[in-house]
């Protein structure tokens, strides 16, 4: 099929794969591409990884799994493996050559089906570095999404690692090219019995498609696409802001652009936000060497009855302005633009499997500085949506910059439904943890969908309060509409930051809104996870026509 002049290849599955990986977008070099079937080869040469819930690992004969263990273990020492395993916990078979990766056989509600955070443990513990290795995945059809991410997640595409040698003792010499590593993951569906597992609450409203046991080429393309994404959406926020710069950002929109035949992103920047009244974007990043944008990729299918958008919140990076952070606080903070960079590669995938909506990712660019032209604490803002905020706090600056985004979503581009997504406060990590993303909604119906598109595609969710009559008071000014940063910081921090968000759309929008505050599942340690790329596709998988994504998202 064609979408919007990009031809979309089934027969040759990893068509996209070799386009994206074309970039060259780091100094590191690893693969990973996924198979349908288990293809021959020796552990001793090729490291293998066996993943799996017990029952499905019980199940497998040793006829399926013999291709990937011969002559190195065998049918005896696989069965005894799996009868000594513990679960959460990985065995080896035959010494950093052949393993086997047990995922607990149940989950509580509020987690993932998938195990996603034991895949990605249990993979970063099993992964030998390998020019050539393999994961051996048996999943339920329904988990492979959450499952495959979890896996990417674990060998991230950014690297700044010289090549280990001898220093040189006459100056400085070329960077040596890091060996092409190959990551191959093989799929194995298994026969769910829900019977017997325990995370059955929902079986009664899942699609067909998730209990089959095969998978189409179409489907196992959409894996591929929302993992690079994924990958691409880390790598930009790993990225330190020396390197990935507003310019450098600006460019990777341009490149998803130009990889889906769209025309070249709308780019509304420095003094020209000023002129149109952006007062919360320019406000932000104007005391920064690059200056501030707000950057539009935009998607309309000639059919399209209803508009999206998704608007990121993109700080390249967050001293906190003149309100600045702390030392160990700042640290890190080149991953404030995580929202922009996971809008961005969401974007792509949803994109690449066919939306039918009219779709625009709105990224809102900025670099909180300090300097003379940094904003005060007392200075007021006039917004794009012409409400005027008294700022009390600049290191708040990321609600500034969405609420420019969202009324632009609104006003020019009109959208219906509009979602914001951010790393935007502290507090979200003690009101949801560092699994779950915290979400606000005008609409209850668009909130619990949420929810369950966290449980499966492994980018969790869980709501916050709303109440605005409760809440948007801790705002109140005497000089300005409001303040953008809450006079009691212990009444419901991220519910407030949202509020604050959705009051430039206005509390009566008559639209579907979502915001999204994912500061904590943004990252493991010190690695970003590309939170969002995922939630997004299934959210609105429904938008399009990928048979795994519709089968995935919950219904409108």
């Amino acid at each position: 099929m064609t979408i919007c002049g990009i031809l979309v290849c089934r027969t040759n599955l990893f068509c996209r794969v070799s386009l994206f990986s074309a970039r060259k977008m780091s100094n590191t070099s690893v693969s990973i591409k996924f198979k349908s079937r288990l293809t021959e080869s020796d552990p001793e040469q090729k490291p293998v990884l066996f993943i799996g819930q017990p029952a499905h690992l019980s199940a497998l004969s040793w006829q399926d799994v013999k291709c990937k263990l011969e002559p190195r273990v065998t049918e005896e020492a696989w069965k005894r493996g799996l009868s000594v395993a513990s679960a959460g916990d990985t065995v080896e078979l035959w010494p950093k050559a052949a393993t086997v990766g047990i995922l607990p056989p149940k989950v509580s509600r509020h987690a993932t089906p998938a195990r996603s955070h034991v895949i990605s443990k249990l993979v970063r513990s099993a992964l030998r570095s390998a020019a050539d290795e393999y994961i051996v995945l048996v999943c339920r059809k329904r988990d492979l999404l959450a499952s495959a991410v979890a896996i990417a997640r674990c060998v991230p595409l950014y690297s700044a690692r010289s090549a280990l040698g001898p220093l040189p003792t006459d100056g400085p010499s070329s960077p040596v090219t890091p060996t092409k590593r190959n990551l191959t993951v093989e799929i194995q569906l298994a026969q769910p019995d829900y019977s017997q597992e325990g995370d059955c609450e929902d079986v009664e409203l899942m699609d067909p498609v998730l209990l089959e046991t095969t998978l189409s080429s179409d489907e196992l393309c959409t894996v591929q696409d929302v993992v690079n994404s994924v990958r691409l959406a880390a790598m930009i926020t790993d990225m330190p802001a020396n390197i990935m710069t507003i310019d450098a950002f600006i460019e990777e929109a341009h490149k998803v652009a130009k990889e889906l035949d769209l025309a070249p992103p709308t780019v509304i920047r420095g003094e020209e936000l000023k002129a149109r009244g952006m007062g919360g974007i320019y406000g932000v990043g104007k005391a920064a060497e690059q200056p501030p944008a707000l950057v539009v990729l935009s998607y309309r299918p000639p059919s399209a009855t209803e508009s999206v958008a998704w608007v990121g919140k993109g700080i390249i990076y967050d001293t906190g302005g003149l309100s600045m952070k702390s030392p160990s606080s700042m640290l890190g903070m080149k991953g404030d633009c995580g929202g922009a960079a996971g809008v961005l590669g969401a974007f792509r995938s949803t994109v690449l499997a066919g939306c039918r909506a009219q779709l625009h990712a709105v990224l809102c660019l900025a670099e909180n500085s300090v300097g003379p032209r940094a904003t005060r604490p007392d200075d007021i803002h006039q917004l794009y949506s012409g409400r005027t905020v008294e700022i009390n706090n600049t290191d708040a600056e990321g609600r500034l910059v969405l609420a420019d985004g969202v009324t632009y979503a609104h006003r020019d581009l009109k959208a219906t439904t509009i979602v914001d997504m951010a790393t935007l406060t502290g507090a979200q990590g003690t009101a949801t943890g560092k699994h779950h993303a915290a979400i606000l909604s005008n609409r209850d119906a668009l909130e619990a969908r949420c929810v369950r598109a966290g449980r499966a595609s492994g980018d969790l969710a869980h709501a916050l309060p709303f109440a605005p009559d409760l809440h948007f008071r801790e705002f109140s000014s005497a000089m300005a509409d409001m303040k953008n940063s809450v006079a009691d910081r212990g009444n419901a921090q991220p519910s407030c930051a949202g509020l604050f968000v959705l009051s430039h759309l206005g509390f009566d929008y008559p639209g579907d809104w979502l915001h999204v505050d994912m500061a904590s599942p943004a990252h493991i340690g010190e690695r970003a996870t590309g939170y969002g790329v995922a939630l997004l596709n299934v959210l609105f998988g429904g938008y399009t026509n990928s048979r795994l994504l519709k089968a995935l998202s919950p219904p409108q």
